[in-house]
C-alpha cells in the first residue's frame, strides 16, 4: 500500500496541539487511539496503535503499539520515539503520569466503558485527571492538505477509469447480474493500482435502483432498466466516491425527467460549495429543487458527506447538519430521486472546497446517457 509522505504528520500534531491548548477544557497531554486518527497525525497504519500529543512539548511525543508492528513502526513514524505495549491507552498515560502530566485528555468516542473504568481503577500515585474530548483531531481532518488532495485525486481517477473500462468492455449491458457488473468493476480498480475499494460497490437495476443502498443481487439488467452504480476506490487510504446512473437500450419519458431534475439539483448543490456556506444551507440549495417539483418525499437523505481517510466523515451536509464549510474540505454532493417500485436516479461527485469554484474530483460524463 503507498503512503502519503511523512512530513505532513508533524504539522498536523501541531495544529492539534494548538487546538488542545485553546480548547475550553485545556489538557497537558492528549493520548489518541481511534486508528484512523493515529494514521493521520502519524502515518502509521498497523492494527493496534496510539499516540500521545502533548500540549507544549512537541519532543515528548510518543507513538505506542505492541511488538507486531516494531519494524513497520520505524518505517511509518520514524519521527516519533516508539513505546511497545500492547496497551497503548495505559502505557501512554501511565508515560504522560510519570513526567508531569496532571490532566490528560483521551478520546471520549473511541475509549470503552470499560478501558476507562480500568483506567480510573489504575493502581498509582501520580494518578492525572483524565478528561474526555470529542472531535479535536475530525476537525482537523475536514480540511485536506495538499498531499491528502493528491491522493483523492488518484483514488477518484481510477474510479473513472474503471467506469469507463467497463461500459467499453460491454459489462453494463442487459443480460449480466448486478453482481457481475460489481464484481468487474471492483476488478478494473484493482488492475488500475487501488489499494482497496471504498465501500461495497452498489449496482442497482430497474426497481431496485429505488434502493438507495441496495446490495448488489443475481438480479439480471434487462433493456429499459435504470442502473444506479455507486462506487469508490482507495488510494494511499484516501478514498473516492461516485454515482452515475444510466438507462439499458431505451429510456422512458419519465426516467429522463426524475434524471433531469435530479441533474439540476446536483449543479444547485455544487454552485453552493464556498467557504463559509452554511451546511443546512448548502443542502437546501439542492433539496429546494426538488421540493419544488413535487419530488421532496422521493429524495430521503443528506446531501453530501466528507470523504478522506474515511469514506464518510466530517463535514455533513444535510438538512440538520450545523456549521459551516471550510475552505480545503473534501465533500461529495450527491442528491436523489426514487420512486418506489419503478427506479431511481442518484447523482454524485466528489469535490474540494475552495475560494474559487470548487475543484472536481470524479470526471465521469453526467450527460443523461443511454447504454
Amino acid at each position: 500500500m503507498s503512503d502519503a509522505p511523512s512530513q505532513p504528520h508533524p504539522d498536523r500534531r501541531a495544529r492539534l496541539r494548538t487546538a488542545v491548548a485553546t480548547s475550553a477544557d485545556p489538557v497537558d497531554a492528549l493520548v489518541v487511539t481511534d486508528l484512523i486518527n493515529v494514521r493521520y497525525l502519524t502515518g502509521f497504519t498497523g492494527s493496534n496503535g496510539a499516540v500521545l500529543v502533548w500540549t507544549a512539548d512537541a519532543a515528548a511525543d510518543r507513538i505506542s503499539t505492541d511488538g507486531r508492528y516494531v519494524t513497520q513502526v520505524g518505517e511509518q513514524a520514524p519521527d516519533l520515539e516508539p513505546v511497545i505495549a500492547r496497551n497503548g491507552l495505559a502505557e501512554l498515560i501511565a508515560h504522560a503520569e510519570t513526567h508531569g502530566a496532571r490532566r490528560i485528555g483521551f478520546e471520549a468516542d473511541a475509549v470503552t466503558v470499560a478501558a476507562h473504568r480500568a483506567l480510573i481503577d489504575r493502581d498509582t500515585d501520580q494518578a492525572a485527571e483524565l478528561v474526555g474530548l470529542s472531535g479535536l483531531v475530525e476537525r482537523l481532518r475536514e480540511v485536506k492538505d495538499a498531499g491528502e488532495v493528491a491522493l483523492l485525486r488518484s483514488a477518484a481517477a481510477i474510479g473513472d477509469q474503471a467506469l469507463a473500462s467497463i461500459i467499453d468492455k460491454g459489462v453494463l449491458t442487459a443480460g449480466h447480474t448486478e453482481r457481475e457488473v460489481a464484481r468487474a468493476l471492483e476488478w478494473e480498480m484493482y488492475a488500475l493500482g487501488a489499494d482497496a475499494i471504498a465501500f461495497e460497490t452498489i449496482v442497482a437495476a430497474g426497481p431496485n435502483s429505488a434502493v438507495p443502498h441496495h446490495r448488489p443481487t443475481s438480479a439480471v439488467l434487462a433493456d429499459g432498466d435504470l442502473v444506479k452504480i455507486d462506487f469508490g476506490a482507495v488510494s494511499g487510504g484516501y478514498h473516492s466516491d461516485m454515482t452515475r446512473t444510466f438507462v439499458l437500450s431505451r429510456a422512458a419519458d419519465w426516467q429522463r425527467e426524475i434524471y433531469d431534475l435530479v441533474a439540476t439539483a446536483q449543479t444547485a448543490g455544487r454552485a453552493a460549495l464556498h467557504p463559509g456556506a452554511d451546511l443546512r444551507g448548502v443542502d437546501d440549495a439542492a433539496r429546494s429543487v426538488i421540493v419544488e417539483a413535487g419530488h421532496g418525499e422521493h429524495y430521503v437523505h443528506g446531501l453530501g458527506h466528507g470523504v478522506g481517510l474515511q469514506i464518510h466523515e466530517a463535514p455533513g451536509i444535510g438538512a440538520t447538519a450545523t456549521g459551516t464549510l471550510p475552505s480545503g474540505a473534501a465533500v461529495t454532493v450527491e442528491p436523489g430521486v426514487y420512486l418506489p417500485g419503478r427506479g431511481g436516479v442518484r447523482i454524485e461527485d466528489t469535490l474540494v472546497v475552495s475560494d474559487g469554484e470548487p475543484e472536481l474530483l470524479t470526471s465521469t460524463d453526467k450527460t443523461f446517457t443511454v447504454i
